[in-house]
């Protein structure tokens, strides 16, 4: 099909008026072709085409999440992830291109329209039931919860005593040193829910160019950084608690909360498929990357309600405290179309980490071996 002239739209988002461009799957195809220096940036979602290439860097979820997603049908991706469906389609209406033809089917073909549309009714079901509204009363339960937390970590340093600089300088340190920034969650965590487990594409396991770098030598000034976290851990925080309190600190609760925060987040992942993108639709996508660990007290409590790590995937918007109450949906759903929905004991996804990472490093070791 001849290129013609896309239509520009105005500030407002209204699109100036022309006659309407129809496309087919083999042309979205060709014109997104990954490696094409001058591949276009077209997402299809409800049947009508959309170019994002002027606007993938203004992006709210960052560019990256949309390069993943360019040549493909996206309609349930998109629900997923933005709530305010009236604002979003304000942006939308200014980067409309056309829309399928007539004679074309809505999904590409390595797709199961009915699974797809099976799974809309179920997303609306969901909807319906008020599962995507939060409950105040529990987030009012959780803040609560770390407002005690506060005031026993309040009488721990009256009890024991401290100054406010070294009291202030922890603060600043714990802020700044700790954990992942505002930044890398809402763009990088985004698009691991977008495409789990799917080499190049998942931030989340897309980590060999820190494993498997093969060039000049590291400089001075690399050397320095790579140590400098060792530095900021070891000697600052030393000095300001003192070395028995540092090492209390250290090994008592920042161990604990590591690894707390390593098994939670990796156990319902890392035992998981890995692969490059295979463009499937989203439930296969999901399920294929995520399990769930079996609902107890002790288990909803310790992961934070991640044991419902298949729901919380495919519902992303989902507050945690309803992800139990769509999992029965859900598990229905699987059934009906064959997909196996794994659930595991806590004990054993905690073991499936162990044993994933000794094949990953089995195949280091392979590779090492016989470079």
């Amino acid at each position: 099909m001849a290129p013609q002239q896309k239509p520009e739209g105005d500030p407002a988002g209204i699109p100036s008026p022309c006659p309407p461009r129809f496309f087919t799957w083999d042309e979205i195809g060709l014109r997104t072709k990954p490696g094409d220096p001058n591949r276009e940036m077209w997402l299809v979602i409800d049947r009508r085409v959309y170019d994002v290439k002027r606007f993938c860097e203004r992006h709210p979820g960052g560019s990256r999440i949309l390069n993943s997603h360019v040549g493909e049908e996206v309609t349930d991706a998109f629900e997923a992830f933005h709530a305010d469906k009236s604002l979003v389609n304000k942006f939308l209406n200014s980067l409309l291109i056309g829309e399928l033809a007539s004679d074309q089917p809505t999904f590409e073909p390595s797709k199961n329209e009915t699974l797809i549309m099976d799974f809309r009714e179920l997303r609306s079901t969901v909807e319906k039931m008020g599962l995507m509204k939060p409950n105040v009363f529990f987030f009012l339960a959780l803040l609560c919860h770390i407002l005690v937390l506060d005031i026993a970590s309040w009488l721990i340093l009256i009890y024991f005593g401290t100054s406010l600089l070294p009291f202030l300088l922890s603060l600043i340190l714990l802020t700044t040193a700790q954990g992942a920034s505002a930044k890398w969650w809402n763009l990088l965590h985004s698009q691991h829910h977008a495409k789990p487990n799917c080499f190049s594409k998942d931030p989340d396991v897309d980590i060999h160019p820190f494993l498997f770098t093969l060039g000049k030598s590291l400089s001075v000034e690399d050397l320095i950084c790579q140590f400098s976290h060792f530095a900021r851990l070891f000697l600052v925080q030393a000095y300001i608690l003192g070395p028995k309190a540092f090492l209390l600190y250290y090994f008592l609760f920042r161990m604990m909360e590591s690894s707390w925060f390593v098994w939670v987040s990796q156990m319902n992942h890392i035992p998981m498929k890995v692969d490059y993108d295979e463009n499937l639709d989203w439930v296969s996508t999901q399920l294929q990357a995520t399990c769930n660990v079996e609902q107890s007290l002790f288990n909803d409590w310790f992961s934070g309600h991640l044991n419902f790590q298949i729901e919380h995937h495919l519902f992303p918007r989902m507050p945690r405290h309803n992800l139990w109450k769509a999992a029965p949906l859900v598990k229905s759903f699987c059934a009906k179309y064959g997909i196996e929905y794994q659930c595991k004991p806590l004990l054993r996804a905690l073991a499936d980490i162990i044993h994933s990472l000794k094949d990953s490093g089995e195949l280091w070791l392979d590779a090492y071996l016989h470079k």
